[in-house]
């Protein structure tokens, strides 16, 4: 696509395989590069470990970040009365994990943008064929903007 950088077009292209399960030869066309190039790309990014990474979903992470967060702070309550707080390196893993969910439970990111928009267009497509055409086209463009200032 003209105006986008090869490192946004790859971003892109890896968003469209790893999230959409989309073939390589249709990820060429949208993204405007030749097949060759998303398979060297597929090959060095390891693409195909990520894709099978992904399936751990938004909700899965945050229930395991909150989980964690909850096994400190109770191995900081069962010390003394008067010791149940937390040292320099619990205090650090307490805040990390809190801008991890705080992260994770705030942030739209483009993937997020992507599954929105593939969930919209699978529902559209039934109804109405040309206003799901209109619509992707619209929304490609709108995902391109935000690569642009990414």
């Amino acid at each position: 696509m003209a105006g986008l950088s090869l490192t946004q077009k790859k971003e892109w292209a890896q968003l469209l395989f790893t999230r959409e399960g989309m073939l390589q030869k249709e990820i060429a066309v949208k993204v405007g590069v030749s097949p060759q190039t998303i398979v060297k790309w597929v090959q060095d990014g390891a693409w195909n470990k990520l894709k099978q990474s992904m399936l751990i979903t938004r909700e899965e992470q945050l229930r395991r970040l909150y989980m964690q967060l909850d096994e400190l702070n109770n191995f900081i309550m069962t010390r003394e009365e008067g010791q149940r707080f937390a040292n320099s390196k619990e205090a650090d893993s307490i805040s990390k994990l809190a801008v991890a969910i705080r992260t994770l439970e705030s942030e739209a990111n483009i993937a997020d943008i992507v599954e929105v928009t593939k969930r919209f267009l699978n529902w559209l497509r039934p109804v109405s064929p040309e206003k799901a055409r209109d619509i992707a086209g619209i929304f490609d463009d709108f995902i391109r903007s935000i690569l642009k200032r990414s």
